[in-house]
Order: structure tokens, then C-alpha cells, then sequence
């Protein structure tokens, strides 16, 4: 069992996601840094479905109220264990009544821990994910959360520390073309390649809001709403893009200029408000 101390800006129960819902207006949702989560099950010997704890900004503090084996991945942080420093993307053992606590990144903005045996809250539609968007799964969590562990299986995992690159200030993430391009003035596939974006405030788990240079559409006639996948990035009227992450809805009604490639969603998912961001054709 673990008991939450504090919860940091937001702090959520992640797994794999809820899939083959999107049918009855469910998204898949889960870890945001899918490549980070699942590092940090490997790390700890879970199944890569396990449920970890996905941090924003940092800020957690938790109490094992057994001795657990942890690790913390994802954006890097300060990571201490009862006040004594301990490396990031490796495992860590918290004896009981040990309490593990998270710095603010540097760079990077969401940060993983998984325990040995997963954080075992009910599922919901076969997923332990939080939903910020519909609201599916368990709350957001909050200081005096107790959050019981499942059972380890398996061997423990024989490793140090995972060699890890931490992620990019200014990313270059690869796009395809959208179902919609042609919704938009030409230039406008030019000006999302060849431009410099800013990260907004305004960002969230569901979506990144970009600031840069207006994307004119060639046809202001109604579009009907069709269906997002993450990485599905929409231009709404004020020519401003939307970059859509985990809890992006199923559908929307603006079109999508271009989506960007699975393998660079996790780089995407770590973009903090005020990061630089540019794109190519991939």
C-alpha cells in the first residue's frame, strides 16, 4: 500500500489505456510518455500493462507503507528516498514507512514512477487510467490517497540504472499529412513544417496548444466531426493548432492539417508551457 503525501500540480494512475472503446465516445487515454511508463515497468519486473503513477511537474511525495521496489522515469528529476538521493531509471527499494519524494524537472514536464507489482485501483472499462477529459477511472489524486499495490510476479529484474537520453528543450517531432490538408490554404503545410512553435499555458493531457503562425483555411464551409487519434493535430478558426495527446476527444469538427508519428507522441507528451517545438515531413 502506498499513501499519497502530496500530489504535486497533477498526479494520475496511467496504464496502457482503455481500447476498442472509441466506438461509444471513449478515448484510449492512458501514460501520456508511453515509452517512459513502460521503462519504468521493465525496471521493476512488470507486466508492460501494469498501472504506474504519471507526475506533471513533479511535486509527489508518497509513503510505502511496505517496503516496495520503485522506479522513476520520464522527465528527470531530483528523486530522494527519506531525504537520501537516489538515481533516476533504475530501481529503487523504499523500506516501509519510507517516503519517496519527486523534485521539479528540469526539462520535461511528465515524470513516471511504477512500483513492483503496479498501483492495483479498480479498472474501469478494462483500463486503471484517469481520463481528464471524460472523467473515466480513478480522481486525480490527492494528499491521503492510499493506492494498494498488486502482487509482484516473477523474478525481480537484475539491473543498475537504464542508460536513458532525458528529453529535448526544442523538439523536431515528423508529421504526416492530415485527412484534411486540403481544407487549408497550401501555405499552410509549409508554414506547420518550416515555422517555430511555442508551447502555450493552455496545454493539457488532452491536448498541446501551439503558438506561431496563423494556419489560414482555403474553405470556411462546416466540416462534419470525424474522428482524432493522438498526434492529430487541428486548426480551429483562430488559425491557432491544437496538438492532440491522451485524452484527446474521439472526435472533432476543425480540420487536421497533419498527425504526428507514433514513435515521437512521447517526446510530444513531454512538452512544457514556453518549449520550442518544430516539425518536419516524416
Amino acid at each position: 500500500m502506498l499513501t499519497v503525501l502530496a500530489p504535486g500540480p497533477l498526479a494520475t494512475v496511467q496504464d496502457l489505456g482503455r481500447v476498442g472503446w472509441a466506438a461509444i465516445g471513449v478515448t484510449r487515454s492512458g501514460a501520456a510518455d508511453r515509452d517512459s511508463a513502460a521503462l519504468a515497468n521493465r525496471l521493476v519486473g512488470n507486466d508492460p500493462a501494469a498501472a504506474v503513477v504519471e507526475t506533471t511537474a513533479g511535486g509527489l511525495r508518497i509513503r510505502a507503507e511496505t517496503g516496495v521496489l520503485v522506479a522513476v522515469t520520464g522527465a528527470p528529476a531530483a528523486v530522494d528516498v527519506n531525504g537520501r538521493p537516489m538515481p533516476m531509471n533504475g530501481p529503487v527499494r523504499v523500506p516501509p514507512g519510507g517516503v519517496l519524494t519527486l523534485g521539479t524537472p528540469a526539462t520535461g514536464l511528465r515524470t513516471y514512477v511504477a512500483v513492483r507489482g503496479g498501483i492495483d485501483v479498480v479498472p474501469v472499462l478494462g483500463s486503471r487510467s484517469t481520463d481528464t477529459l471524460s472523467g473515466l477511472g480513478p480522481p486525480p489524486l490527492a494528499a491521503g490517497d492510499r493506492l494498494p499495490v498488486g502482487p509482484a510476479r516473477g523474478d525481480e529484474p537484475f539491473v543498475d540504472v537504464a542508460p536513458v537520453a532525458g528529453p529535448r528543450s526544442a523538439p523536431v517531432l515528423r508529421v504526416l499529412p492530415g485527412p484534411r490538408r486540403e481544407l487549408l490554404v497550401p501555405e499552410a503545410w509549409s508554414a506547420l513544417v518550416g515555422g517555430r512553435w511555442t508551447v502555450s499555458s493552455d496545454s493539457d493531457r488532452v491536448g498541446v496548444r501551439l503558438s506561431g503562425p496563423a494556419l489560414l483555411r482555403a474553405d470556411d464551409a462546416e466540416l462534419p466531426s470525424e474522428g482524432l487519434v493522438a498526434g492529430a493535430i487541428q486548426v480551429p478558426p483562430d488559425g491557432a493548432p491544437v496538438l492532440f495527446l491522451a485524452d484527446h476527444p474521439v472526435t472533432g469538427g476543425y480540420p487536421v492539417l497533419a498527425v504526428v508519428v507514433t514513435a515521437d507522441l512521447p517526446a510530444a507528451a513531454q512538452l512544457r508551457p514556453g518549449d520550442e517545438v518544430r516539425f518536419r515531413s516524416g
